[in-house]
């Protein structure tokens, strides 16, 4: 039987860039139950985690939303998205991650945090979309590897898997150069902003008018 997601779908994974390498650090959480909790970063090519700026943007956008909210994070990397929902009060986020050394990290992360409305889910982010119950996902946190995903196409897919909850709202993440994806017809702009090299938007989608 398909895992059952709570209604939050968010997806936060950084730039993998093959041909760079960043040294192993730490992130810390920036607000909430956590707050300054530091995390491993591990040693993977071009992973970094979502910015502390960024971060505390978002959620202050969506700061009287997040609790009680459903997260996926897609593409995980470190999972920073996903463990600041979570310390503000987020009800649960799966964590979706294919690199072997990424997935370590993020279950003894979990462990560390002892956050148990937290699941580590193996597997290519697209494929994985396929196993979440349909109306199961509050906000999607879409922050892909840069260079290796049609962003357009991810947000498409999401779109159509049907996943979405009633009201629920997508977190995009994209190189500033290229710009933010072309999306569904029905979702739009909420909030956008950009600092350094990214840009990065909160969409509404259609599913808040469907009954």
């Amino acid at each position: 039987m398909a895992p059952k997601l709570p209604g939050l779908l968010w997806i936060d994974q950084r730039p993998y860039m093959a041909k760079h390498r960043t040294a192993p650090g730490r992130l810390r959480i920036v607000a909430g139950n956590w707050r300054g909790r530091r995390l491993p970063v591990p040693d993977v090519a071009g992973l970094r985690p979502t910015g502390e700026r960024v971060r505390e943007t978002l959620f202050n956008w969506l700061m009287l939303w997040i609790p009680g909210k459903r997260c996926l994070d897609l593409y995980a990397g470190t999972g920073a998205l996903g463990f600041e929902a979570l310390s503000r009060g987020a009800a649960s986020c799966v964590f979706v991650e294919h690199h072997p050394k990424a997935l370590r990290q993020l279950a003894i992360n979990v462990e560390t945090l002892d956050a148990g409305s937290a699941t580590v889910m193996p597997g290519d982010a697209l494929e994985c979309l396929s196993g979440i119950s349909p109306g199961s996902v509050d906000i999607v946190f879409l922050d892909p590897p840069f260079q290796a995903v049609d962003l357009d196409a991810v947000c498409r897919r999401v779109a159509e898997s049907g996943i979405l909850a009633r009201g629920a709202k997508v977190y995009v993440e994209a190189d500033r150069a290229v710009g933010l994806p072309d999306l569904p017809a029905a979702w739009q702009v909420a909030k956008s902003a950009s600092a350094g090299n990214v840009c990065y938007a909160l969409v509404e989608t259609a599913t808040c008018e469907q009954d």
